[in-house]
């Protein structure tokens, strides 16, 4: 039996706590279809790595959508054949989609709250256009228990995100397959895979 590299140990090591994270939390489900939302940065890409792999396996069989959102009044630069290309290594379809916010609609939010919230409204309605029934979201560990310690300080709250969560207003649920990974984790996977940044 061939020795693993430490390239090949590291990709078994994520994907082993994605698998634990799918069975434990009851993740996925045969005949999901799952909408992963790619905006370039190292955890969206390791998402569509490890789903795309994962959904090669049939246990359970389940199909991914890839979407990249553009925020036409952004300033940002993606580049979009590069993203493309990240699905389609693994036989992914990949879908841009374009939309804006208008800052003015609402001055007592931020311009990032608006466009995250039009980001995520923007999801929601490319996962039900291709019959998703749940969107993959590409926070780790690390994002968890910051947010957990944001709402404990600010909120006196305890309370964070959720693995897997039902959104009945959407009949939609999110699920958060990298629930059991260490951004440490994902950053030396970028560097391993040698994930482009995009320009901002």
């Amino acid at each position: 039996m061939a020795k693993l590299t430490e390239d090949e140990r590291l990709f078994r090591k994520i994907e082993d706590k994605v698998k634990r994270a799918i069975f434990d939390y009851g993740l996925i489900n045969d005949g999901d279809r799952i909408l992963v939302g790619l905006s370039g940065g190292k955890d969206s890409l390791a998402l569509v790595d490890l789903l795309g792999r994962r959904s090669k396996i049939y246990c359970p069989r389940f199909e991914v959508v890839v979407a990249h959102i553009v925020m036409t009044n952004i300033p940002y630069c993606s580049d979009r054949e590069y993203l493309r290309s990240c699905a389609e290594e693994h036989d992914l379809p990949f879908i841009v989609h374009e939309t804006s916010f208008d800052p003015s609609t609402d001055t007592r939010k931020s311009p990032c709250f608006l466009c995250s919230w039009t980001r995520r409204k923007a999801l929601f309605e490319i996962a039900k256009a291709h019959k998703c029934n749940k969107i993959a979201l590409g926070h780790h560990q690390d994002d968890i228990l910051e947010t957990l310690l944001m709402n404990l300080t600010h909120q006196g709250a305890f309370g964070t995100m959720p693995p897997r969560l039902r959104m009945d207003k959407f009949d939609m649920e999110i699920i958060r397959p990298m629930c059991l990974v260490h951004e440490a984790d994902l950053m030396e996977l970028a560097q391993v895979r040698g994930y482009r940044k995009q320009v901002k």
